[in-house]
Order: C-alpha cells, then sequence, then structure tokens
C-alpha cells in the first residue's frame, strides 16, 4: 500500500442559482453556462489529483487510512472531519439555518453543521445576515416568515476583505451579493431553508424552527498575530490560520492530531516533503495526512493561504461581536 502525501484535490464546482458564471480572479479557466455557487476543494466527494492514490475520493481514503490520515483528535476515522469551500455569491442565498450536533445525530447523522466564513474578496455593499436581531423570538421570526419579511429580522453585517466571520450551528443566517467567501464547516450538509425571497425551492420551516437558538455565539471574529502567522479563527469545530508567504516556511514536527488542508487564496506555492513536491495554485487545496511529520510551505513570489484542523484540545467558543 503507498505511503500517505500530501493529496492535491481537484475542486467540485455546483451550480446554484444565486452563483456567478464569472468566477474570476479565484477560477479565470472556468467558464460555465449556468451558475456556479460552490466550489468544494476539499471533502468526502473531492478526487486526488496527484500521486498513487489519484482518481480515489478522499471519503474512500479516509475508510482506508483511517486514523493515520485524518488523526486522533476526530471522533470518527472513516471520513474526513471538515468541508472547505469558495463560494460566490451572485444573488442572495435562502435566509437558512444547520442542525448542532445533537440534534443531527439523533437523525442519525454524524454531526451538525458549525461553519465560518473568510472573506476573501468583497466589494462595497457586500453583507451577510447572522443571527436574529435583539429580542426577536422564534414565534416572531415564524409570523415574519408567513408575511414574507423574514430577512428584515436579521442583523445585517457589512463585510469586508480579510475578515473571519463565525457561524454556530443553531444560527439563522443569509448570504448576500457582491463577495467570495471561503467556508470552513464540519462535514455536514444539513441545510433546512426557512425564507427564500419568494423563488419557487422548497422550504423547511418547521425542522429549520426547532434547531434555532434565538442566542447564538456567532460574529466577527478579530484575528490574533502567532508565531509569524494569523489565527482566524479557534473554535470547538476547527481552528483556521493565514499565511502570507514571501519565502518558504517549514513547519516540522506538526502534531498528528489531525489532519490539515491547505487553501491557497491567493498565489502559487509548492507543498516540499521528502517525496514529490505539490503545487499549490489559487482555489486548490491540499490535504497534509496527520501522519506526515514535516513539509515546506514555499511560495512562487508570494502566497496566501489558511490552514484548516481540528483541533486537539477542547476550545471555547471564540469571542465574535455583531457588529
Amino acid at each position: 500500500m503507498p505511503r500517505l502525501y500530501p493529496l492535491l484535490l481537484k475542486p467540485e464546482f455546483h451550480e446554484r442559482v444565486w452563483g456567478s458564471r464569472d468566477l474570476r480572479p479565484i477560477y479565470p479557466q472556468v467558464v460555465s453556462h449556468e451558475p456556479i455557487g460552490e466550489a468544494w476543494v476539499a471533502a468526502d466527494e473531492c478526487r486526488v489529483a496527484n500521486g498513487p492514490y489519484a482518481g480515489q475520493t478522499l471519503g474512500e481514503l479516509c475508510k482506508r487510512e483511517g486514523e493515520g490520515l485524518v488523526g486522533s483528535a476526530c471522533d470518527r476515522h472513516d471520513r474526513f472531519p471538515l468541508m472547505v469551500k469558495f463560494l460566490f455569491p451572485r444573488d442572495r442565498l435562502s435566509v437558512q439555518v444547520h442542525p448542532d450536533d445533537a440534534a443531527a445525530q439523533a437523525l442519525g447523522i454524524p454531526c451538525g453543521k458549525t461553519e465560518c466564513w473568510y472573506v476573501a474578496r468583497a466589494i462595497a455593499g457586500a453583507q451577510v445576515g447572522l443571527g436574529l436581531r435583539p429580542g426577536v423570538t422564534r414565534e416572531q421570526f415564524e409570523d415574519a416568515i408567513t408575511q414574507n419579511r423574514a430577512e428584515s429580522l436579521l442583523n445585517w453585517l457589512d463585510i469586508r476583505s480579510g475578515e473571519m466571520i463565525y457561524v454556530d450551528a443553531g444560527t439563522v443566517h443569509a448570504i448576500g451579493p457582491n463577495s467570495i467567501l471561503i467556508e470552513t464547516q464540519q462535514n455536514c450538509d444539513i441545510t433546512y431553508r426557512l425564507y427564500d425571497y419568494g423563488r419557487p425551492r422548497q422550504l423547511h420551516v418547521r425542522e429549520g424552527l426547532a434547531v434555532i437558538r434565538e442566542t447564538t455565539a456567532a460574529g466577527r471574529v478579530t484575528r490574533q498575530a502567532r508565531d509569524g502567522h494569523d489565527v482566524l479563527v479557534a473554535a470547538p469545530s476547527f481552528v483556521v490560520e493565514e499565511f502570507n508567504l514571501h519565502q518558504g516556511q517549514t513547519l516540522s514536527e506538526q502534531p498528528r492530531d489531525s489532519a490539515q488542508v491547505l487553501v491557497a487564496s491567493e498565489g502559487v506555492g509548492v507543498v516540499e516533503w521528502e517525496g514529490s513536491p505539490v503545487t499549490l495554485q489559487c482555489g486548490e487545496a491540499v490535504v497534509i495526512p496527520a501522519s506526515l511529520a514535516s513539509y515546506t510551505l514555499r511560495p512562487q513570489w508570494a502566497l496566501k493561504l489558511l490552514r484548516m484542523a481540528v483541533p486537539a484540545e477542547q476550545l471555547p467558543q471564540p469571542a465574535a461581536v455583531l457588529a
């Protein structure tokens, strides 16, 4: 059996009614007649593009390699713990909510869906809706859905490039147009659509209202500088860091508690280890197996990338603000 190595994954593009046909500057080569809303860059369904495991999905490798790939910090070793996506909203996303771990497990699903959004690009007017406005109850929000004014009861925040937004499970939320977001989430794709601005898509009002929390930990998170890079968010389900590289940086004796996902948001770089180097371009992801002890990130001129992992210890909810 081949030894585990840095896995370059092929993005999976998904059409969405709210998406865009122009994915520049992330994917200037992608041309689509239908609007693309999501590019999944690290998910069970993504296929490996390099080395002996080329063509196999990340999910298949998790079932085969187990803890050596995903790490001991994960509750389960037969599935990848995180999903990472680029979002391209050209129109408003529906007002929606995701279940927490307990609600998902009651349905026989391994985990709920807490997520975060790194704002890779934003122009003036870009907004996200995050949680219910202070004092709004579940009953008032349900009435607003039936009266076609649900979006008016959300906290709407202006967003800017480089910000991190935390969205814990149970938070009612929505995304407006005019941004490109990098979403890191628990590996769960349950979405309860509560309100959709009159678009003829199925709603899940009963299910969604059952998992809503009127007060949550969602909000903007302030980045923290650490050892030459920034921690964007440290939360119970994931840690997301940002590196801005102009020269090579070796990450040696890495904790083997979790696999790491490296996502290039700008530029091109190379992941070097003792085997064949892996080129990482903007919009691509490389998964570093938990069993790999050392690697070097080397930019080609300049490289901005995010690193995602499952925390090795229990972490509290991050300090986030709705302002």
